[in-house]
């Protein structure tokens, strides 16, 4: 049984149809990737399955329970965390710190402990792990304003890591990033993919084929294509689309 399905979502604004009749399935203990040029409708089946919107049709299901409709606040206390295009970072506090606004512990006491931080050694602790765990050891009192731009991103998966979700999705990591910050966020990725499952929308082929386990092809608001990169990679209709221009 698969962590996490959508079962025929559809989605509209107005009068565009965004998704039609588009299901999808995760594995726990596995990448999973949502391929598809601009405007195919991948960012808007992101933000379904993680309930910023609620679908018109269909159902989103977690570990078998069905979580359509829920706040993003709720799905999160389920054990799924993200990370965004556009990232969402407090630049004037440190990097620890942005961590520790995320943990659980914390977010439970209130955000009025906020001014003492420092003196909490158990949430100052576990960022500490988080921050090396994504690659920032020795970057914990820098604020994320004068982070580069390749650790800004890793700073937000850490802050996404930082609730120990069962399942991670991660928006567009590489947008934004030269081949060197894409080939440093891919030995990310590829070690958090050993202790968590990961759901990626990318619209870099080669990154995604290099670490999916299986992909879902989006084009029109619909699933036009799945399987492993390998099948994807035979696969015809990928091969003469848009999307494959890229690999």
């Amino acid at each position: 049984m698969a962590l996490f399905e959508a079962r025929h979502i559809a989605k509209r604004f107005g009068d565009r149809i965004v998704l039609q009749d588009v299901s999808l399935a995760f594995d726990a203990g596995r990448l999973s990737g949502i391929i598809g040029p601009n405007g195919a409708g991948k960012t808007t089946c992101f933000n379904v399955l993680t309930g910023r919107y609620a679908p018109d049709r269909g159902s989103v299901v977690f570990d078998g329970e069905d979580i359509t409709g829920s706040t993003p606040a709720a799905i999160a206390r389920k054990g799924l965390s993200r990370s965004f295009q556009s990232m969402n970072l407090f630049d004037d506090y440190s990097a620890a710190d942005n961590v520790m606004m995320a943990l659980p512990e914390l977010r439970s006491r209130g955000f009025d402990v906020l001014h003492d931080l420092a003196r909490d050694s158990a949430c100052a602790d576990r960022a500490e792990q988080v921050l090396a765990q994504v690659g920032l050891a020795g970057k914990e009192r820098v604020s994320a304003r004068r982070l580069s731009y390749g650790e800004r991103r890793a700073l937000e998966i850490g802050v996404a890591l930082a609730a120990r979700p069962r399942l991670l999705f991660l928006d567009e990591p590489t947008a934004g990033l030269g081949a060197d910050g894409t080939a440093r966020l891919a030995d990310l990725v590829l070690e958090l993919k050993r202790q968590v499952t990961i759901v990626v929308i990318e619209h870099d082929m080669r990154f995604l084929f290099a670490l999916a386990d299986r992909i879902f092809v989006i084009q029109w608001g619909q699933v036009i294509a799945e399987g492993t990169p390998a099948a994807l990679a035979e696969n015809r209709w990928v091969q003469r689309s848009a999307i494959g221009a890229v690999t």
